[in-house]
């Protein structure tokens, strides 16, 4: 068996899809999606498939190491972005030839059901109950909230406050037996992550995502030292090598992308070293179906794997939805807030190749929203 074609789909909202076909007419689905930048991710894949073409598709390992290492000039969210929409769609590719799900190649299942949290934006206070009551009504336990919207370099009494007050609000509607994990979203300054993490212990985070922009890293610490919340952070960690000084600064959940940082190859080592360090896992997955079948199969043959992350009608997505490009929705429904063991071969979910090409056919221009400060300097989305 030899791979014969590799093909890339930029469909609505802001996805990129990646489509592998052996000679024996096997095909493998995966998802290359990296928000903002689809078309650059896309031009790295066709530079790829020039050495895929031709080549075992069962020898995943072997095409991670070239493809991560090969070339002088490597990682980073563009090339690590492709590896990982090839490495699912190969791992996809061989679950179906070998008639079993990717889990089972991974070791086989820990667990039956893996729990998911769903997004409920979290600008405005009077919004938070109604956005928790329609996460609850689809069967959810748990959900994520941003902590603002634009954020000052030195938070304002008035900033403060009015974060504590959307998690209260949140608090009050799940009560004490459900959950609430809060986005920082990288938008806050250390100084003023560490004056709101106390604030908001009365209220019992599940954790406190991405506290500083991924390129301080090296100052997570001074939170994780000064708040008893979780500290959770990683989906623009690329690498192990990426993870390993937050790991050992003191994190408590590891976010690793499945379409960013090396799919599901890299992803299972990002996994085994949080494992030494009691950190639980939690992949970021704002994605589309084949991002979110790939965390899960993940998940399934992991132990130290926490909750997952999915976009199913979230806020982000506008004019296509997860469930939109697959054939059966059955298997990712929510059943007492979790996602059951998807037993199907590979990745679990068929895709609906007609929806994918008629909607690659008008494509996407998804830019990320540039933000400004009064005094027109740059600031954090």
């Amino acid at each position: 068996m030899r791979i014969d074609r590799l093909e890339t789909f930029l469909v609505a909202p802001r996805w990129l899809f990646v489509r592998i076909e052996a000679d024996s007419g096997q095909v493998g689905w995966g998802e290359a999606s990296l928000e903002g930048h689809s078309d650059t991710v896309r031009a790295a894949l066709t530079q790829f498939a020039e050495y895929l073409i031709g080549r075992d598709p069962l020898t995943i390992e072997d095409h991670w190491q070239v493809l991560s290492k090969s070339g002088f000039y490597r990682g980073g969210p563009v090339l690590a972005s492709a590896v990982s929409g090839i490495d699912q769609a190969l791992w996809d590719l061989a679950g179906h030839h070998l008639g079993v799900p990717v889990h089972q190649l991974l070791g086989g299942a820990v667990r039956d059901r893996i729990r998911a949290y769903g997004w409920v934006g979290g600008d405005d206070p009077s919004e938070i109950a109604d956005a928790i009551q329609a996460q609850l009504d689809v069967g959810l336990t748990a959900v994520k909230m941003n902590a603002s919207g634009r954020m000052s370099r030195n938070g304002s009494v008035a900033e403060l406050d009015a974060v504590v007050r959307r998690v209260a609000a949140a608090r009050e509607v799940l009560g004490p037996n459900r959950d609430i994990a809060v986005d920082f979203h990288g938008r806050f300054t250390l100084a003023t992550a560490r004056r709101i993490a106390p604030l908001l212990e009365p209220f019992h985070p599940f954790f406190l995502e991405e506290p500083v922009v991924p390129e301080n890293s090296h100052a997570i610490g001074a939170l994780v030292t000064s708040t008893t919340i979780p500290v959770a952070t990683g989906e623009r960690l690329y690498s192990r090598q990426e993870f390993l000084p937050v790991l050992q600064a003191g994190i408590a959940v590891a976010q690793p992308d499945l379409s960013h940082a090396g799919g599901i190859s890299e992803v299972r080592r990002i996994a085994s070293l949080a494992e030494v360090y009691d950190v639980q896992l939690a992949p970021h997955c704002p994605l589309g179906p084949l991002a979110l079948a790939a965390c899960l199969q993940v998940g399934f043959a992991t132990p130290n794997y926490l909750i997952q992350e999915q976009s199913i009608g979230i806020h982000y997505n506008q004019g296509a939805e997860v469930l939109d490009y697959v054939l059966d929705k059955e298997p990712l429904k929510f059943v007492d807030g979790a996602i059951e063991r998807l037993t199907r071969p590979g990745l679990g979910i068929e895709i609906d190749e007609a929806a994918v090409r008629a909607a690659d056919a008008k494509g996407h221009e998804w830019r990320s929203p540039v933000w400004r400060y009064d005094d027109g300097s740059l600031a954090e989305w």
